[in-house]
């Protein structure tokens, strides 16, 4: 698998993007090496699980999730993967599959710290929000912390602050542009690979 990736990665490199996402199939294969722990490569399949898994609720997030939870719960023991890290990499991951994991280490004896400041950045909660609102009201002090943070926005103030001058350049054309100058219809077939479909935005010549 190791070895097709990264072939593929350099296929990518050639036509100057970067290299499709991992998928659920192909995230699976790198958690059973970790599991595993006998591949001479395993530093670069924590490289890939932390880097190249698509976050949200792609399947591929969903099998990462599920790893990192066991491991932060101590169900697999992972060479250069720690609970906290573990955990810490499921504060990485936008929303989606990650979420219900964080809250149920709110309840942990010792990632119960982390897990609350890794949903306190994490903003796409959905329906879950009334699991940690459960669990504030029920006593836990971490879920109260939680609500507190998301009161006031420190997923935002924490951020930093805007630069003062920001340089940008301008791209000129005549006439005016329309949606086939930036996604021309005959390479349709690749609008789902953003970075590809990239490569044919104002393909055909223009006037200025």
């Amino acid at each position: 698998m190791l070895d097709d990736y990264n072939q593929h990665v350099t296929l990518r490199a050639n036509e100057g993007i970067p290299a499709k996402p991992l998928t659920a199939e192909q995230t699976q294969a790198v958690v059973n090496a970790l599991i595993d722990n006998a591949s001479e490569h395993h530093q670069a399949f924590i490289d890939l699980l932390t880097r190249c898994v698509p976050p949200g609720v792609d399947p591929a997030a969903k099998v990462k999730a599920d790893f990192l939870f066991k491991v932060a719960r101590g169900e697999h023991s992972i060479s250069g993967l720690s609970p906290e890290e573990a955990t810490t990499l499921l504060g990485t991951m936008q929303g989606g599959y990650n979420v219900r994991p964080l809250i149920e280490l709110l309840d942990h004896p010792v990632l119960a710290p982390l897990a609350a400041m890794q949903l306190s950045a994490t903003l796409l909660i959905f329906e879950k929000f009334s699991l940690v609102e459960s669990k504030a009201k029920s006593g836990n002090a971490w879920a109260q912390r939680v609500l507190e943070s998301w009161a006031r926005a420190e997923w935002f103030t924490r951020r930093p602050a805007v630069p003062e001058k920001i340089t940008l350049k301008v791209f000129k054309v005549s006439g005016e542009t329309n949606t086939d100058d930036l996604s021309p219809a005959p390479v349709a077939w690749s609008r789902p690979d953003i970075p590809l479909h990239a490569l044919s935005m104002l393909s055909n010549a223009r006037e200025g």
